[in-house]
């Protein structure tokens, strides 16, 4: 009589968890590499995209909102304020949205072999990281061009971008999870993130909130927003206190994304 052996993720949040996610570390980055490859098929300029979504924003915002509205900046060139947030913002928003769908665009996989299923929004969070440093490069041209020098608080950056990273991730795994069990969740994602946006300071500074500062504080993504426009153009005090506060939601999403996201795993391969 033939016996069946039935594989299971494992429940909750353990080191066993961490350890199997290494494991299974070259399937990661081989996924992440497939999506970079599938962003960029049969495209003509490649690469260039990344550079040219948040730039034609930042020309389109510098001309209705820095001319016509005439938002401040904190006394920077508008397009160097502008597009110094928009950089981390298209990351952020990118990896969140390529998360949510990730697990139902890996259907056939999920079905056919067993892996951590949570590699699969891990793996499109780290994909727009590659975007965010062609992109990046624009900022130093900006800069120059404007008569700013980058200061040495830029070297500070990779605290920003692994804390926005975390925080993708986290709503990545709740997203990517629910999504699977609801459908329109697909249609709720661009809404959501087209909302909070303009509830973060991307396009105009803190100090414009005035008595609602507080509230635009409460969300996580202000402080990295604030922390990598001042790393990058060193015009203020790095707000360390907001970007710890960043950092302690952000681990919350995070944690609380994949324990989500672990209890509905064992379920994907029927469901999704």
């Amino acid at each position: 009589m033939a016996h069946q052996v039935i594989i299971q993720p494992k429940k909750g949040i353990s080191l066993g968890s961490v350890k199997e996610i290494l494991q299974y570390r070259e399937l990661l980055f081989t996924l992440a590499l497939r999506d970079i490859k599938v962003r960029y098929k049969q495209t003509v300029i490649g690469g260039l995209w990344a550079i040219i979504q948040p730039l034609m924003t930042m020309v389109i915002f510098s001309f209705f909102f820095g001319k016509i509205a005439k938002i401040p900046s904190d006394g920077i060139p508008y397009p160097v304020f502008s597009y110094s947030g928009l950089i981390l913002w298209t990351y952020f928003s990118g990896a969140v949205s390529a998360a949510s769908n990730s697990v139902i665009g890996s259907a056939g996989l999920i079905s056919k072999v067993y892996f951590p299923r949570i590699i699969i929004p891990l793996a499109s969070t780290l994909v727009g990281l590659l975007d965010y440093m062609i992109a990046g490069v624009i900022v130093f041209g900006l800069m120059m061009y404007f008569g700013y020098m980058p200061s040495l608080q830029i070297t500070l950056i990779p605290i920003i971008i692994i804390v926005s990273w975390i925080t993708a991730s986290g709503l990545g795994f709740w997203f990517s999870a629910l999504n699977v069990k609801y459908r329109d969740v697909r249609y709720v994602v661009p809404f959501f993130i087209q909302l909070l946006m303009y509830a973060t300071p991307v396009i105009y500074p803190l100090s414009v909130s005035g008595n609602y500062k507080w509230l635009v504080m409460l969300n996580p993504l202000s402080g990295l927003m604030e922390g990598h426009r001042t790393m990058i153009l060193g015009h203020q005090p790095i707000p360390w206190e907001m970007i710890g506060f960043s950092a302690v939601i952000s681990l919350i999403l995070f944690t609380s994304g994949i324990m989500y996201f672990k209890s509905v795993e064992r379920y994907l391969a029927d469901i999704i």
